[in-house]
C-alpha cells in the first residue's frame, strides 16, 4: 500500500476566522477532536470524529479515510454534511470539489473516479448565532457502530430560526440530509412544539432496514429521538455564539 501520511497537503489542518476550517484528508482524529477552534466553532465535528475507534485507531483514522469508505453509518459524514462540508479531490485530469452531501452514492460507493482521492475537507466560518451538534446510539458505550446517527446546523435571529440543517445516518443507504426537519423549525421560534414537528419529519424520512443492530421501528424511533436532541445541543451552542 501506499502511505499518504508525508503529503503535506493531506496533513495539514487550518482555521482563520474568515475562511474557516480546511482539514487534510490524512489529518489524524486526535489532531482534529483536540483543536480548540473545532471544539469551539464545530463541535458536530468533534463529537463525531471523537467516537470513530478507540484511542489507537484515532492515531491513524483521518476524515478522508471515514468519508472515503462510503458507509451508511459513518459517524463522522453527517457531521460534515450539516456543515456544508467540500471535499477536493485530486485525480489523474486534476483537482475538482466536492459537496460531502453529494459524495456517497451506494453502501461503500461514492463518486470517486479511478485514480481520484480526497485531499482535504473545507467547512466555512459559520455565521453569527449559530450552533450545531451531532449525537448517535449505539448498543454499546463506546468502539460501535452506530444504529442511528444524527447532526443539525442552524441559525437563529432571536428565538427564531433563520436556517437549518438535518442529517442521519444509518437510515438509509447513504447518510441522508433531512430537509423536512428543516422545513419544520425555519422561521418558526424555538419551542417543543417545532422541535417535535422536526423530529417528527426524521422519522417519516428515514427509510432504514432490519439487521443485527437494529430494527426499522427501533431506527426510526431513533430517528425522531436524536434529532429532537441535536436541535436542543445546537440551540444551546447558538445562544452561546
Amino acid at each position: 500500500f501506499v502511505d499518504i501520511k508525508h503529503i503535506p497537503d493531506v496533513m495539514t489542518m487550518t482555521y482563520d476566522a474568515q475562511g474557516g476550517l480546511t482539514v487534510g484528508a490524512a489529518v489524524p482524529l486526535y489532531q482534529i477532536y483536540g483543536d480548540a477552534n473545532v471544539q469551539r466553532v464545530y463541535p458536530a465535528l468533534r463529537a463525531a470524529v471523537h467516537v470513530i475507534g478507540g484511542k489507537a485507531i484515532q492515531g491513524r483514522a483521518s476524515l478522508g479515510g471515514n468519508l472515503g469508505n462510503a458507509s451508511p453509518a459513518a459517524d463522522s459524514i453527517p457531521a460534515m454534511m450539516v456543515l456544508d462540508g467540500v471535499a477536493q479531490v485530486a485525480g489523474p485530469n486534476g483537482r475538482r470539489e466536492v459537496r460531502v452531501d453529494a459524495f456517497c452514492t451506494a453502501p461503500g460507493r461514492s463518486v470517486l473516479q479511478p485514480g481520484e482521492f480526497i485531499v482535504s475537507l473545507h467547512f466555512a466560518r459559520p455565521a453569527a448565532h449559530s450552533g450545531n451538534a451531532w449525537e448517535r446510539f449505539i448498543p454499546r458505550n463506546e468502539m460501535d457502530i452506530a444504529v442511528v446517527n444524527a447532526a443539525c446546523a442552524l441559525t437563529l435571529d432571536g428565538d427564531v430560526v433563520t436556517a437549518a440543517r438535518f442529517s442521519l445516518g444509518a437510515v438509509a443507504a447513504t447518510p441522508l440530509m433531512v430537509p423536512l426537519a428543516a422545513e419544520a423549525l425555519v422561521g418558526r421560534p424555538v419551542s417543543d412544539a417545532t422541535i417535535a414537528a422536526a423530529g417528527a419529519a426524521a422519522k417519516e424520512t428515514a427509510t432504514p432496514i432490519d439487521d443485527m443492530r437494529g430494527t426499522v421501528k427501533q431506527r426510526k424511533h431513533l430517528a425522531d429521538v436524536l434529532v429532537q436532541r441535536v436541535i436542543r445541543a445546537a440551540v444551546e451552542h447558538a445562544r452561546a455564539n
